[in-house]
């Protein structure tokens, strides 16, 4: 039973610390991606022709 405890303990912790900087890495792509949009849009409204 201790050996399953120090198993969560080496791989669950990390898990958990993944998911949560994958979680906070989306949000950011997503809002990256969203201002390379409008920068395009941007781009494009004001291109000459």
């Amino acid at each position: 039973m201790e050996n399953l405890w120090v198993q969560i303990g080496n791989y669950g912790f990390p898990m958990v610390i993944a998911f949560y900087l994958l979680v906070r890495v989306e949000k950011k792509l997503d809002d990256l991606t969203a201002a390379i949009h409008d920068l395009a849009q941007t781009l494009g409204r004001t291109a000459p022709g």
